[in-house]
């Protein structure tokens, strides 16, 4: 039996950026703007680095024009303010954001391995502070180690901390992260 089509109403809101809202974790989950004296909260899933590297650039005061859906009702109760799960940056200061640069170079010297959850090298950390992930099987395939030079290409983001970038490697020292298919 087909199962009945739902739209979701999708809110456009405008405002000036007030500040990021951070997750006791210390990673972005959310944004607050001003709309005509109104408090706006947008959650965002902070699990998602693209949305935190278009965040993280922000400016007190700037307007922006979000848009959002309504989260439904709190089993915490109700809001202090009006709040929105975000769908996307829309506009900033009257124009598109900026996009999230498809691929980057990073270059420098393996200071240390960093390690999966499991325990399994993942990828490495350069002088510089770059992280560049490559995954289990990539480090495996690679054979890096400490004081090796590396130059990694991929999508990268900011670090968390405000340091350095993580570097999705495609590629290390000219080989392939992943195996030829």
């Amino acid at each position: 039996m087909p199962h009945p089509h739902h739209e979701i109403d999708v809110w456009s809101v405008e405002g000036r950026f007030q500040h990021l809202i951070y997750s006791p974790k210390g990673t972005i989950e959310g944004v607050l703007i001003n709309t005509d004296g109104v408090p706006t909260q947008f959650v965002t899933d902070p699990h998602d680095p693209g949305v935190a590297e278009q965040l993280t650039g922000l400016r007190a005061g700037q307007t922006l024009v979000i848009e959002g859906t309504d989260p439904g009702l709190s089993s915490k109760g109700e809001p202090a303010h009006s709040v929105y799960v975000f769908e996307r940056l829309a506009s900033v200061d009257g124009k598109a954001p900026k996009a999230a640069r498809a691929s980057e170079d990073a270059a420098g010297t393996v200071v240390r391995l960093n390690y999966a959850r499991h325990g399994a090298a993942n990828g490495v950390v350069l002088d510089n502070g770059d992280f560049v992930h490559t995954r289990p099987d990539g480090f495996e395939r690679l054979g890096l180690k400490v004081g090796d030079k590396v130059k990694a290409q991929g999508a990268a983001r900011p670090l968390v901390t405000g340091t350095g970038r993580v570097i999705e490697a495609r590629s290390v020292n000219g080989k392939p992260v992943a195996p030829a298919h």
